[in-house]
């Protein structure tokens, strides 16, 4: 961490992350009160923390099921790294069912999570994939964990471990 970064994540900004990270629409005023600052101050920090690359961005969450696409997959590609793997990294970004896609270390090369309205949806889906590479799929059956709240705390191990 720069030392710019460690100045804007002291313990009001980690407070401005952790609320900004569980409701995104709250308020300069509302941010301010849960953290003992002015609004005008709040908007200050946080448009320092988007300068510096901290805060991303804001964005709706989804519920893929409620707009007609029920069935979420993990879809794992296994694609010698060369010209298939680079016609795979451009056109990724423009199949619609692919939500989040990663490029990895280990015997896939890369991983992504897909929405789709079925599975004869997804079988289609499966067969455009194939092209790059022996494609694994698996269906979501629930998610414990959906959204992380990342905190200060993340940062450290545990105790075992350090």
């Amino acid at each position: 961490m720069t030392a710019d970064i460690e100045r804007l994540l002291d313990e009001t900004g980690w407070q401005l992350l952790q609320a900004l990270q569980e409701n995104a629409r709250l308020s300069f005023q509302a941010l301010g009160q849960r953290v003992g600052l002015s609004a005008p101050a709040v908007a200050e920090r946080i448009r320092r923390m988007e300068d510096a690359g901290i805060i991303k961005g804001y964005r709706a969450e989804i519920d893929t099921a409620l707009i007609g696409l029920p069935i979420t997959a993990i879809v794992r590609i296994s694609t010698p790294m060369g010209e298939r793997y680079s016609q795979f990294a451009t056109t990724a970004p423009e199949i619609a069912e692919v939500l989040e896609c990663y490029h990895v270390t280990g015997n896939d090369a890369l991983v992504m999570k897909v929405a789709v309205s079925s599975v004869k949806h997804l079988e289609s889906l499966i067969d455009r994939l194939s092209v790059y590479g022996q494609v694994t799929t698996s269906i979501v059956l629930s998610a414990p964990v959906t959204h992380r709240t990342i905190t200060r705390q993340t940062l450290q191990p545990p105790e075992d471990e350090r």
